[in-house]
């Protein structure tokens, strides 16, 4: 039930939000209120928790640092492009720009439901797992940092409009923002895992499986990739670098 509880509380949380920025009409509050509802969850999940653990603490300071670091990018991204490109179709619209707030808040219970689930059923000691996990974590948060931080200076630079980014970790992967992301939720699982039990192990693969599967094939990376071919598609530069560059594991190029 108490799973249930913090759907309710995502959903309230984002469709208010929806209601401020639809009536605004901006889109500086969608990608904001997508990393203060993570925070959102994990304090509505501590304060209601029977009992907060050593390991709680830790897993409440994993996905808030996590969200305060994605929220500050996508904050500054926002401010300097002004509006986001999704959501010119969908801005002037009450039922389609609901719909996505609705399917955001959707997003990150899902993303989250292991932790969720955790902060009200788990219990063991320290274990080797959860050494892993915040390993696993670790890289990811960096691998995706480093990623959005080249991004951001590559378009910063003016001499570079036009271009597509195959600097830095870039030249390794065509996403590995995306890969940082993954490795996250895979990390947290991994902290969970020997804290839960049966049925809750289960609903707690759902974060990370979740995540990727949006990422792989709904949301992220075919949009991108669409995206891109639609600019660069015909550049025979780009239709190397897409050849010889892994999309999504970092992998030294292709010769």
């Amino acid at each position: 039930m108490e799973l249930w509880y913090a759907l309710g509380f995502s959903v309230v949380f984002n469709m208010t939000m929806f209601l401020i920025a639809f009536r605004q009409g901006t889109d500086k509050l969608t990608d904001i209120s997508y990393a203060v509802t993570f925070v959102g969850l994990v304090v509505y999940s501590m304060v209601t928790a029977k009992e907060l653990t050593v390991q709680k603490w830790l897993l409440a300071f994993m996905v808030m640092l996590w969200a305060v670091r994605i929220g500050m990018y996508l904050f500054i991204r926002i401010n300097k492009i002004g509006k986001d490109k999704r959501f010119d179709d969908k801005r002037d619209n009450f039922w389609k720009f609901s719909g996505f707030w609705l399917i955001q808040a959707v997003t990150v219970w899902a993303v989250l439901i292991g932790a969720l689930q955790y902060f009200i059923s788990g219990t063991e000691p320290i274990t080797a797992f959860v050494v892993v996990g915040i390993v696993i974590w670790f890289i990811g948060l960096i691998v995706e940092t480093i990623a959005d931080f080249q991004k951001y200076q590559f378009i910063q630079d003016k001499k570079n409009k036009g271009k597509w980014i195959q600097s830095g970790i870039w030249k390794y992967s065509r996403h590995p923002n995306y890969f940082g992301e993954i490795l996250v939720w895979f990390g947290v699982y991994v902290f969970v895992v020997s804290g839960l039990k049966g049925n809750e192990q289960l609903i707690a693969m759902a974060s990370p499986l979740f995540i990727t599967f949006m990422l792989l094939f709904v949301s992220g990376i075919p949009l991108l990739e669409k995206s891109a071919d639609a600019k660069w598609g015909k550049d025979t530069a780009y239709k190397k670098y897409k050849k010889s560059t892994s999309v999504l594991i970092p992998f030294p190029p292709k010769v």
